[in-house]
């Protein structure tokens, strides 16, 4: 991946936000605007390349702020089969005749595991549709030989993930042409910058280290929780039907669908301010060492016996498993009757790990019981999010989304995926280790289709 190092120098003295589109450029090799969140850029995207009511194939397994701002465009999601150990969107699992009815396809690129692009592209392109790359947990990712992001017709990307600037993200575009009717939409949806919002995130990181600092952040949550500054009592935002039923009809509206897109960042569509660009500057100016320390986390953890689940019944089991994802088992679908489960004994299967591993953003192990792996983790502070469960088709139901045709993939990796971060791979480790957690059995006839 180019590194946009020989222009970085060069980059330093143009006025921002024009540096950091310069330094993202150089990294991309394509025109790139600054927004002020990933969300708002993939809005902007939406907005310009589809129609209203079309309908955008994406993966269930995903933040509901994006299914939000896919609603607020105007447009109608459809919910994706999902690859069961990376759920990436299984592009032989999408049946034929949904692709003409689609206006575009948005992929997840999940924890920064790449979907198939280079696939996508060639299905959307024979379809006559734009492909957008959500590159929020990939900015680091590569598939095909380029960087998830170069494939699609818009790619959006984070700059509070890998970065983590808490803050501001990019809208990049195939067409160099488009650059200025992008910008003037982003222009036009910006809202002005706020003078207490610009206080308010300078002050952060320290209030959050002083959190770290005395160990208080279980009970700093448990405070908010009490005094109704949460936006999340789950997983799941609510959804409040009745409401976004009204929000769907005055789409395309971002304003009308504000209370859903704007959780767990108000500021997504405030124009930033030199407090903010400086500060989103600094941290990327560091990315290359975030992403070889996120390389190497994700290394050590793909080495471990949670990478990958464990076949039912060992080998037998294993075969078992490849008969019934083909239809040739006469039991296919229907699992392993007693005596089998009583002979199973489970052994974990070799994780594959890549010579030189993505710098995942979360590392996605399968633990048997992901509950109790999760208060273990949480008994040292640290706490697991950007979890996903259940997939955006049974959160929403067909109200508001075309459901998955298959959803058993998208179901098992949303109940089993337990996402790590990289950068603490060693406590996270010993943590597991300690508790006794098990790897998670392995998806009945759910074999992925890629490797």
């Amino acid at each position: 991946m180019a590194t946009g190092e020989a222009g970085l120098a060069s980059a330093r003295h143009v006025p921002r936000p024009k540096r950091l589109e310069e330094t993202m450029r150089g990294r991309l090799g394509r025109e790139c605007v600054y927004v002020p969140s990933c969300r708002f850029g993939l809005f902007v995207a939406l907005r310009h390349w589809c129609p209203p009511g079309g309908r955008v194939l994406m993966s269930p397994v995903n933040d509901d702020v994006i299914f939000f701002v896919v609603l607020a465009a105007g447009l109608r999601p459809v919910q994706a089969p999902l690859n069961p150990l990376d759920a990436s969107i299984d592009v032989d699992a999408v049946p034929d005749d949904l692709w003409g009815s689609l206006s575009a396809v948005l992929t997840t690129n999940l924890y920064g595991n790449p979907d198939d692009a280079p696939r996508l592209r060639a299905k959307c392109d024979a379809s006559g549709i734009p492909l957008f790359e959500d590159g929020a947990h990939a900015i680091g990712s590569e598939v095909g030989d380029r960087p998830v992001g170069a494939w699609g017709d818009a790619s959006v990307f984070s700059l509070s993930k890998h970065v983590g600037a808490k803050a501001g993200g990019f809208l990049s575009c195939a067409d160099p042409g488009l650059r200025e009717a992008l910008e003037k939409t982003c222009e036009d949806l910006l809202l002005p910058g706020r003078l207490t919002a610009e206080l308010a995130y300078t002050v952060r990181p320290y209030a959050e280290a002083a959190v770290r600092g005395l160990r208080l952040r279980r009970a700093a949550w448990a405070t908010m929780r009490l005094l109704g500054l949460t936006e999340r009592e789950g997983i799941r935002m609510p959804l409040r039907p009745e409401a976004l039923a009204g929000a769907v009809g005055a789409a395309p509206d971002l304003t009308a669908s504000d209370s859903w897109v704007r959780v767990d960042m108000h500021d997504y569509r405030l124009r930033s301010g030199n407090l903010r660009l400086g500060r989103i500057g600094r941290r990327l100016d560091r990315l290359d060492e975030v992403l070889a320390a996120c390389r190497a986390g994700t290394e050590q953890l793909l080495s471990t016996q949670w990478a990958r689940p464990v076949p039912r019944g060992g080998a037998e089991g294993e075969a078992g498993l490849r008969a019934e994802a083909s239809g040739d088992s006469p039991g296919a679908g229907q699992g392993p009757g007693p005596s089998a489960v009583a002979r199973a004994v489970p052994r974990p299967v070799a994780p594959v790990v890549r010579p030189d591993p993505q710098p995942l953003f979360r590392v996605p192990l399968f633990v048997a019981d992901r509950d109790a792996a999760i208060a273990a983790l949480a008994r040292r502070d640290i706490v697991v999010g950007y979890l996903y469960d259940p997939p955006l088709d049974d959160y929403a139901g067909v109200d508001f989304t075309d459901l998955s045709p298959d959803p058993a993939g998208a179901r098992w990796f949303a109940r089993h995926a337990l996402p790590v971060d990289p950068l603490r791979a060693c406590q996270v480790v010993d943590i597991l280790e300690e508790s006794g957690a098990r790897p998670a059995e392995a998806p009945g006839g759910l074999e992925p289709t890629r490797g």
